[in-house]
Formats: structure tokens, C-alpha cells, sequence
């Protein structure tokens, strides 16, 4: 059963980190597995991005080394762009990227860097 507390606080937290990205038009998930979705609402952004112990800030990080790590580039994409939302600085996303080349491989930071790109690229237009 759903918790409708925990499922508001993942949407608050996930309007922040998307900011004007944010959308309340149905994703592929929502539209085809709506449970999976209120599930992801409610456990990762309302429950695990809300604990106490980690800044914003350092979930955003530890989550883009995360989906750089197991090249899960659309996500990447989207976590970059977040992160800025989360208060990281282009040159700490640029520092996390670069850090993280040497423990999962250069094609690996090679694909990052370009989302990164993009995600700059888009936030100054």
C-alpha cells in the first residue's frame, strides 16, 4: 500500500532536482507501469533522497558517479542536469566526472563529458 506522505515528499524533491524540466505530462513509466512509478516516487525520492544524514547536494553526486559508472547515459543526463538543480557547481559535476574516469574507464568519462556538455550547453539557453 502506497504512502501518500512519502509519495508527496518524492514528488517535492523531484520538481526540485528536475526544476523547469519538470513535467506532470505521463512519462513512458507512469503511462505503462503507474505502480512502478508511485513506487519510485514514494521509495527512492520520498524515502531514500529524504534521509537525514546526506545533503542534496552529495546524493546528487554519489548518483551521477553511480549512472556514470554503469553507463546509464539517459539517466546520466538527466542526474547532470539535476545536479545542477541540487547546487552542484559545473566544476564539481566536471571534478565527479573526472574522478570517476579512472575507476570506470575512459570511454566511459568520454560518454559523460559529452551529457555533461549538452546539459551545460541546454542550461545556458
Amino acid at each position: 500500500m502506497a504512502n501518500k506522505a512519502d509519495i508527496d515528499k518524492g514528488l517535492k524533491i523531484r520538481k526540485k532536482l528536475s526544476g523547469k524540466r519538470f513535467s506532470k505530462q505521463a512519462t513512458a513509466l507512469a503511462e505503462l507501469a503507474p505502480d512502478l512509478e508511485d513506487m519510485l516516487n514514494e521509495v527512492v525520492f520520498g524515502r531514500v533522497w529524504t534521509r537525514p544524514g546526506l545533503e542534496l547536494r552529495m546524493r546528487s553526486a554519489i548518483t551521477i558517479a553511480s549512472l556514470m559508472a554503469m553507463q546509464r547515459l539517459p539517466q546520466l543526463k538527466a542526474h547532470i542536469a539535476n545536479g545542477l538543480n541540487a547546487g552542484l557547481t559545473k566544476k564539481e559535476i566536471v571534478e565527479i566526472l573526472t574522478h570517476v574516469a579512472f575507476y570506470a574507464g575512459v570511454p566511459t568519462a568520454v560518454n559523460a563529458f559529452q551529457l555533461a556538455k549538452e546539459v551545460f550547453q541546454e542550461n545556458e539557453e
